[in-house]
């Protein structure tokens, strides 16, 4: 191995690209281990509705910091980058590739760019903020984002309690928008040299297979799921209620919506979120795209990127 900055893979696109598939590939070439860095699938309560890797996956080879988190716990950039910082260092001192596998374009410019230095926010701030969204909704706050920071608010959905709020409260608290903080405070890079892989598909290609795929996780025990979870977390203030697929069997769970509603919102906020990952993902420098399903291809370019490095 050469006597630079420690490798990395990063399998980055839209959800429902096939890029555990891909992880795998290069996991049968060399020893590696897969690191999620999905916002969504590290909650515990929910395997199916976030479309974590199945028991098959997972044997195939190490797959760490995926469903650890409970539904009352917030996940943060910050709270990542530290988690994933160990957790790269522990795989690499069993001698294996870490592969960051995932489609939280945050999380991912947060670790490889630097986290912004954002200050602790105030308890008052942050009640004020969640009162306001316990009586008026996430909405009003989106609006208001859309009007002071409106690249970060193209960026969260408007239902997404959990990103409206915490922009709100950093505006509020600070005065300077996640946008600022994000491009134009001081920022630490973690050391790492990073192969940056993408999966590329158009929106209207990905979409079918994305409403096909919310078919197969209810007909694999979704709403099952998600009753269990809100047995034991009744709270729909809950972090981990706000992610898609369980924000909608949430509100069908509460009456808000028939099944069918619910699946259609389902799909319709998922292409919604996939839109923004690609518009995201396409913003990014230094990726090699390939199409979902060439995993022979991918595990290809690590090797030669390996090789390359004298690894």
């Amino acid at each position: 191995m050469d006597g630079g900055s420690p490798p990395i893979v990063c399998l980055l696109g839209p959800t429902g690209t096939g890029k555990t598939s891909a992880a795998i590939a290069v996991a049968r070439r060399m020893p590696a281990s897969v690191i999620n860095f999905d916002s969504r699938q590290v909650y515990a309560d929910f395997p199916v509705i976030t479309a974590q890797p199945d028991s098959d996956e997972q044997a195939a080879c190490p797959h760490l910091l995926y469903g650890f988190l409970p539904v009352a716990e917030r996940m943060t950039a910050a709270r990542f980058v530290e988690l994933a910082m160990e957790t790269i260092e522990e795989v690499r001192a069993e001698g294996r590739l870490p592969i960051l596998v995932g489609g939280t374009g945050l999380y991912l410019r947060s670790l490889l760019s630097g986290i912004a230095p954002i200050p602790e926010i105030p308890d008052h701030v942050r009640e004020e903020v969640l009162r306001r969204i316990r009586h008026e909704g996430p909405q009003p706050l989106h609006a208001e984002l859309e009007r002071t920071d409106p690249d970060y608010a193209a960026k969260i959905h408007p239902n997404d309690t959990q990103r409206n709020a915490r922009a709100a409260e950093v505006h509020l608290a600070t005065g300077h928008t996640m946008t600022w903080w994000h491009t134009c405070s001081e920022h630490t890079p973690a050391p790492y040299d990073a192969l940056k892989v993408g999966m590329r598909i158009t929106l209207d290609d990905l979409e079918p297979h994305l409403a096909r795929r919310i078919d197969v996780m209810l007909e694999r025990g979704a709403l099952d799921e998600a009753m269990a979870a809100y047995a034991r977390t009744p709270d729909p203030d809950a972090p981990g209620w706000t992610g898609i697929g369980c924000a909608e069997l949430l509100a069908h769970l509460r009456g808000e919506m028939t099944l069918d509603q619910a699946r259609t919102a389902w799909v319709k906020n998922t292409r919604a979120y996939a839109k923004r990952q690609i518009t995201w993902f396409r913003k990014e420098s230094d990726i090699h795209w390939f199409a979902p399903g060439d995993d022979e291809a991918v595990a290809d370019c690590v090797a030669g990127w390996l090789a390359g490095r004298g690894v």
